[in-house]
């Protein structure tokens, strides 16, 4: 990645120069991976951080301090090392939830959480279950059905208990209704006409429409539109779905088919190939924003993250990709590569109180929980020295406040909710990367 690129070597030279020096070393026989794993084992930061990411995940799985709730999109990004630090019981039991609240369509609830009757208006909108639990479902978005795929797949890989699978939940089965939830989607948030997955338009990954002061729920001011960040989502569930399902399921010769179609037509509308970037939206019907406003200019880094986890991007557009954030990173004056997007949508283009300024929320905040995944994408790349390079900030400011936040502004200060559980399970689980490749190495 670094020899086809080398403003992203410039930025490592002058962030780690004991890496790259040992790099500049392989031309007199030097071992530039042992020099990098070395240097990683002897990280105690990495081990501080995985510790506190650990601490934090003991505590429960909701989704933050000022969030009650257990949510699914939540749950999918930190159930890794929330098995690390907890029974598997409690995870098991959590995910089961989540199917009982199963609509009659087959669509999942973003959340659930102990029966409030205070919070029975707005901003929630909640179901009571009998248990004592309510739920609540945005429906701007679409990963509520995708994220449930992906957390139990990784339930059963990382502990080998497909009798999750079996479990019935109202006399239907759980792999049924893994299969019943991505059906939802096909059936009621998909366009024939593009062969995507549709949504309200949002900023990236976010869950809140720009047309509406809370912004959580479709209506007759949505505009909707497709983006690369939900049909990513159903990629990779379409691929977890076909591991779960195994070799010669029925089903898994049409959910191959359903998958390589949205593969083909994420590429064929979404991605701008002249700017190497995908386009923010393609929108159905028109666009929320002023018509002299070009979108386009805006790069989305959590999309592009997931985009390239569900293998939507070459390894030359990986590495494209990586150079354009540290640009963004450098333009925007932010610490991280968990910057949302650059540049951000201008003032008051989102009447939601949270998201109207500029690197503020989901409008360009800079988010652990998506740079995070940048940094495993690298690792899988295979390319260490970039991920290390990227996590390291992240680890800092974790250290320097003593915990995980839900996101920062562009000078370094923690806003949102404290002990925010998506931020320490995606940078434990890259610690565990990173680690596990320095000791092979």
């Amino acid at each position: 990645m670094r020899n086809l690129y080398p403003c992203a070597l410039a930025v490592a030279i002058c962030l780690f120069a004991p890496i790259l020096q040992a790099q500049a070393s392989v031309a007199e026989g030097g071992n530039t991976n042992a020099a990098l794993a070395k240097q990683i084992r002897e990280d105690q930061s990495l081990r501080q951080v995985h510790q506190m990411a650990l601490d934090l995940l003991k505590g429960g799985l909701n989704a933050g301090k000022h969030y009650p709730q257990v949510w699914i999109r939540d749950l999918n990004t930190f159930i890794i090392v929330a098995l690390e630090a907890n029974p598997r019981g409690a995870l098991r039991d959590s995910l089961l939830t989540f199917f009982k609240f199963q609509g009659p369509e087959g669509d999942i609830v973003d959340g659930y959480r102990p029966f409030d009757p205070k919070l029975k208006e707005k901003p929630y909108r909640l179901t009571p279950l009998a248990s004592g639990l309510e739920s609540h479902k945005n429906t701007v978005e679409v990963d509520q059905e995708t994220s449930l795929v992906q957390a139990v797949y990784k339930y059963v890989t990382v502990t080998g208990d497909r009798s999750i699978l079996d479990e019935q939940i109202d006399g239907r089965g759980v792999r049924d209704r893994l299969g019943f939830a991505m059906q939802y989607l096909l059936k009621e948030r998909f366009d024939k006409q593009h062969g995507l997955i549709w949504s309200g338009t949002r900023a990236d990954w976010g869950d809140v429409q720009p047309e509406s002061p809370v912004g959580s729920w479709l209506n007759d001011d949505t505009h909707r539109s497709f983006s690369v960040y939900d049909n990513a989502m159903m990629v990779l569930a379409i691929n977890d779905y076909l591991e779960l399902l195994g070799p010669g399921a029925p089903e898994a010769a049409q959910w191959t088919k359903n998958r390589d179609e949205l593969k083909h037509n994420t590429r064929k509308y979404l991605w701008d190939k002249k700017n190497q970037k995908y386009f923010p939206h393609v929108y159905m019907a028109g666009s929320p924003f002023p018509a002299d406003f070009n979108e386009n200019a805006i790069y989305y880094h959590g999309g592009t993250a997931v985009a390239i986890e569900a293998g939507l991007l070459t390894h030359k557009e990986i590495a494209h990709a990586i150079t354009r954030m540290d640009a963004d990173v450098r333009d925007a004056h932010a610490a991280t590569i968990g910057l949302t997007m650059y540049p951000a949508y201008p003032l008051g283009y989102f009447h939601n109180k949270q998201m109207t300024a500029p690197y503020t929320y989901q409008n360009g905040g800079d988010w652990d929980w998506f740079g995070g995944r940048m940094v495993q994408d690298l690792i899988d790349e295979g390319d260490i020295a970039d991920a290390y390079r990227e996590i390291r900030p992240m680890v800092d400011r974790a250290v320097r406040v003593n915990g995980f936040y839900e996101w920062w502004t562009p000078d370094n200060q923690p806003r949102g909710s404290a002990g925010f559980r998506g931020s320490a399970g995606v940078l434990g689980h890259d610690i565990d990367l990173l680690e596990a490749w320095a000791e092979q190495h």
